[in-house]
């Protein structure tokens, strides 16, 4: 009996032995940390796709903000420099008024006229200065490309400095820091 007792004895501890082994091989263990690393994998994404779309939501407001300062710059210059197309039709009429203005008359009539004259360029001159459109003054000053047309020079004459305006053949106009038609003039050298 003895030996059957024994022998059960080792029965049961191979049954023990098998049962502790088949316990470790149970998938729940290897399913577990899949599922997590799924699940981990998906919230990496996600957090991923959210910072992504954040990111690109910053730079359409910067965009937008950005064309906003642009037409709000481009409103203000319209309005800045409005009527140039006016003024720049205008100052023709100015330049022929002042040809006018230097003809030399002797007899009433003429004197009557050329008052009638002075009167309209007086206008003309005011309502330019008054839209912030004035003449550009050069005679005697410095040559300055970007405010004068030099069309002749002339050799300096004594006293004088070089690269000086000593004619003006037509002015030059600006409205507010903007010239609409630089002065033509004569240079020395």
């Amino acid at each position: 009996m003895a030996k059957d007792e024994h022998k059960k004895a080792d029965e049961a501890v191979e049954e023990v032995k098998e049962e502790q082994v088949e316990t470790p091989e149970v998938d729940e263990t290897t399913d577990a940390p899949e599922v997590k690393t799924e699940e981990v994998s998906e919230v990496d994404q996600l957090k991923a796709k959210l910072a992504a779309a954040e990111d690109s939501l910053l730079r359409e407001q910067a965009e937008i903000q950005n064309m906003n300062n642009r037409f709000k710059k481009e409103q203000s210059n319209l309005l800045k420099y409005d009527g140039q197309s006016l003024a720049k039709a205008i100052l023709p009429v100015m330049d022929n008024l002042k040809r006018a203005l230097e003809i030399e008359v002797s007899d009433e009539n003429g004197q009557q006229l050329k008052k009638g004259i002075q009167m309209v360029h007086d206008h003309l001159d005011e309502a330019l200065t008054g839209n912030s459109v004035t003449e550009i003054e050069s005679l005697g000053k410095k040559f300055d490309p970007t405010l004068h047309q030099a069309v002749q020079t002339v050799p300096a004459e004594d006293g004088q400095e070089a690269d000086t305006v000593v004619q003006v053949l037509q002015a030059g106009y600006q409205l507010k820091d903007r010239v609409l038609r630089p002065a033509m003039v004569v240079v020395s050298q």
